[in-house]
């Protein structure tokens, strides 16, 4: 019995290097993926991160927290009092986005329960 394809296959010997330009293209095309897909170099200077809005190491847990809480508090009456203002199916995406906030607070309320601040101090 004969075969008429050959096993494996004959292909042409296809190059992306058959001109200049098609080696400029490959060697930009290489520059670009190297650039977005390798992982920065150790020698790079570490980040330094921003001091707009910086909250300090030492900050102890409490105050991180009552802050947040604080923080949370303001973001709920402000999507309620924002929702008082629309109507349909809006108002029903604000007051939605207003209870998860409400639920962050009242975890943050937990955790603010059980810091015991005798133990967190000494």
């Amino acid at each position: 019995m004969f075969k008429n394809t050959p096993n494996p296959p004959d292909t042409d010997d296809v190059s992306p290097y058959e001109s200049t330009d098609s080696k400029k293209f490959n060697e930009a095309a290489d520059r670009a993926l190297d650039y977005y897909l390798k992982p920065a170099t150790l020698n790079e200077a570490p980040r330094k991160p921003s001091t707009l809005y910086f909250v300090a190491p030492d900050t102890d847990d409490e105050t991180l927290l009552v802050n947040a809480c604080e923080s949370l508090a303001s973001a709920s009456v402000m999507l309620s009092n924002f929702a008082g203002l629309i109507e349909g199916s809006h108002r029903h995406t604000l007051l939605g986005i207003q209870q998860v906030v409400m639920l962050g607070e009242l975890a943050v309320n937990r955790m603010l329960d059980r810091l015991d601040p005798q133990n967190a101090a000494g």
